[in-house]
């Protein structure tokens, strides 16, 4: 598909995901060969929706989206760094977290995304470092709270500077009445190994902890006084550069602009387009395999760049979900669909695979993961629709093992097929650590081993019932009844209660602080935010701010 040049979104667009380092206005981004510093100096006067300061390097969604933009600048664009440095650029203040007068002015709904999308940004940190060994120092030089510290918690090492008084704090439950929802309290007890006591009493007072008893409790690595503070900072990136695998003289890859062309009800991108059916809240989503040869060889696929299939595919991709999952609330049903040729998607896995310890793979691979978990953790049904020109192949087949349902189409004649590759098994894990498709078959041996030894086959719809690989297969005269009644069956039923049942079914037993966050943030936001406590008439996030005393139901329920 040829689509017009890059251009500004859509008047109407109310929230754009896309952004690069010549519009930031909350972050000053700074690369010194193996080191990259990232300075928060959040903009007053640059709040995302109007109605609220962003006073004293507080942050809202386009803070957040402007640091997912330059982490992925990072990874991309500057592959010889090896250590973030994550600081700020305001006197006496690090980051006093997610702006409380935005949430009290926010739809509950709003809340939710932002909060989701800050895990996943706090979360795409720490998966870089485990992945790819880019590792994080939160330099923290000023008073650090809330959302600020969880900031500072997903980085791999956290030097606090000792001015006596810097500190470090999650006041969220005695301030405003909710909690660290971003992964504050999980990353204290699962990451930091903080005492549960001393966490009980570190989170239920305003001031904080600072100097020697903040790194006593585990809450920091190190403290530096003032003078010795970039001296210190020094010193903990030579550490963390010294357990880094990224190379040391690769050039980067530009991060092109993604194309998009928006209609009154769809979104139209190079190899992915979306389609609203606002009547029967259903979304389709679209993902399109390769139109043209793609390179295998390495050279061929630096030269691609940012117009590698993988990569763009992937930019794309992640760009659709955010932007349904913002944007079209009332889309409840996402339908994932596949076209194309799968020989040509299976040779870009091929590829995948080869080349999986160049730096600029490595990176895609990142992306795509990061992306495909952005699905998994995204609160709609999802149901994958494997019909006629479909191409549900390796990495591509991941959204059907993504989806809460999958349904094949069983022809007379020679039908869709669903083949696999080895990226399937390992490539592309969960949140949860897992496999889609050990989650699938709850880490069942046989049941793996038989879909291992059926790699690179085509899997008819009989065959990949056989295999487990999908839900149902009716044949061409009842798949339109069939998709129909499933879509308005899930339309009629309750949306809460389909957001804690399918996160409650999509990662099956074990848990890793990844689905104990997400987990929590489902139970925590949608009940806390929504109780009186916080966000009634005197609730503790509605008179934040007014000199007046939060009133509070008091009893436990």
């Amino acid at each position: 598909m040829t689509l017009p040049a890059p251009h500004t979104p859509r008047p109407d667009l109310q929230v754009d995901y896309q952004t690069d380092p010549s519009q930031y206005r909350h972050w000053r981004l700074g690369v010194d060969g193996s080191s990259a510093r990232l300075s928060m100096a959040v903009a007053e006067d640059g709040g995302l929706r109007p109605g609220y300061k962003l006073k004293l390097n507080s942050y809202d969604l386009g803070v957040d989206i402007e640091l997912h933009d330059a982490l992925n600048r990072i990874r991309f664009e500057h592959p010889a760094v090896r250590t973030v440095v994550i600081t700020s650029a305001r006197e006496r203040i690090f980051c006093s977290g997610a702006n409380i007068f935005m949430l009290g002015l926010s739809s509950h709904a709003w809340k939710v995304n932002f909060c989701k999308f800050t895990n996943e940004t706090r979360n795409g940190i720490e998966d870089s470092s485990r992945h790819d060994g880019l590792k994080f120092l939160a330099a923290v030089n000023g008073a650090c709270a809330g959302g600020g510290y969880e900031m500072a918690l997903a980085c791999d090492r956290i030097l606090l500077v000792d001015d006596r008084s810097s500190s470090v704090s999650l006041p969220e439950v005695p301030l405003l009445g909710v909690l660290p929802g971003t992964g504050g309290l999980t990353r204290l007890t699962d990451k930091r190994r903080v005492r549960h006591d001393l966490a009980d009493i570190f989170c239920t007072s305003v001031e904080g902890v600072r100097g020697q008893r903040a790194k006593d409790w585990r809450l920091v690595d190190e403290i530096a006084r003032p003078a010795a503070f970039e001296a210190a900072i020094k010193a903990e990136v030579d550490r963390l550069a010294a357990t880094s695998t990224r190379p040391a003289d690769a050039a980067g890859i530009a991060l092109t602009p993604i194309e998009r062309r928006f209609s009154a009800d769809a979104v139209d991108y190079s190899h992915v387009s979306i389609r609203i059916d606002r009547g029967k809240r259903l979304a389709q989503l679209t993902v399109r395999a390769p139109g043209s040869a793609q390179p295998g060889d390495i050279d061929g696929i630096v030269a691609a760049g940012a117009r590698w299939w993988p990569l763009q595919m992937g930019r794309e991709l992640d760009d659709a979900i955010l932007h349904l999952r913002t944007n079209e609330l009332d889309t409840g049903t996402w339908l994932l669909r596949t076209e194309g040729a799968a020989d040509a998607v299976l040779a870009c896995d091929a590829a995948l695979d080869a080349h999986r310890e160049h730096w600029f793979v490595q990176a895609t691979r990142g992306l795509l993961r990061r992306c495909l978990a952005r699905l998994d953790v995204s609160s709609r049904s999802l149901f994958a629709l494997i019909e006629e020109g479909s191409c549900f192949a390796g990495t591509l087949a991941e959204l059907a093992f993504a989806a809460d349902r999958s349904y094949m189409q069983l022809l007379p004649e020679q039908g869709p097929t669903l083949r696999l590759s080895p990226l399937n098994f390992g490539a592309w894990p969960m949140v949860s650590g897992k496999t889609r498709l050990e989650r699938r078959f709850n880490d069942e041996a046989e049941a793996l081993a038989a879909a291992k030894a059926a790699i690179g086959r085509p899997l008819d719809s009989d065959a990949a019932l056989a295999l487990g690989l999908i839900t149902a297969n009716p044949d061409d005269i009842d798949w339109a009844d069939e998709i129909r009644t499933a879509c308005e069956e899930r339309a009629a039923l309750s949306p809460d209660a389909l957001t804690g049942l399918e996160a409650n079914l999509r990662f099956g037993p074990g848990e890793t602080l990844e689905t104990r966050v997400f987990g929590r943030l489902s139970a925590w936001q949608n009940w806390i935010f929504i109780r009186p406590n916080a966000v009634g008439d005197r609730g503790a996030l509605k008179v934040y701010g007014r000199g007046e005393k939060a009133q509070f139901d008091r009893n436990r329920v």
